[in-house]
């Protein structure tokens, strides 16, 4: 599904652009057919989020969301009330939904990392 998706943005953007690629560390993502499809289209630059860095990625943020508001301490006698209660949470969401906004500038989160790579590199 990945490759597939790789070879629809590769058809449908022009031949002269770069293309730069942010995705999470899913094994999908470094599959060894993905990997031989990427050698063969240089364009394609792939960056990887850090490991524990599922706050970068939006979809891992809603699903805590869903979690922490529907599912957590929640008690479901069965798939199906645990199905229910989802659809109900998604049916409340999507009647009044609000975009993911990042609430730190790109300064900020980079001085953050650069304080996480000193620590890293310092040994502590």
């Amino acid at each position: 599904e990945y490759l597939r998706f790789l070879k629809e943005i590769n058809r449908s953007t022009p031949k002269n652009k770069e293309l730069h690629l942010v995705v999470d560390n899913y094994a999908t993502h470094k599959h060894p057919e993905v990997r031989a499809w990427l050698s063969k289209h240089p364009r394609f630059h792939i960056h990887y989020t850090p490991t524990s860095g599922s706050w970068l990625n939006l979809v891992e943020r809603w699903f805590g969301l869903l979690t922490e508001r529907c599912v957590r301490r929640g008690v479901f006698t069965s798939v199906a009330k645990l199905k229910q209660a989802v659809l109900r949470f998604l049916d409340v969401n999507n009647k009044n939904p609000k975009p993911f906004r990042w609430t730190k500038s790109a300064s900020y989160i980079l001085r953050k990392v650069n304080r996480c790579k000193e620590a890293i590199d310092s040994g502590h």
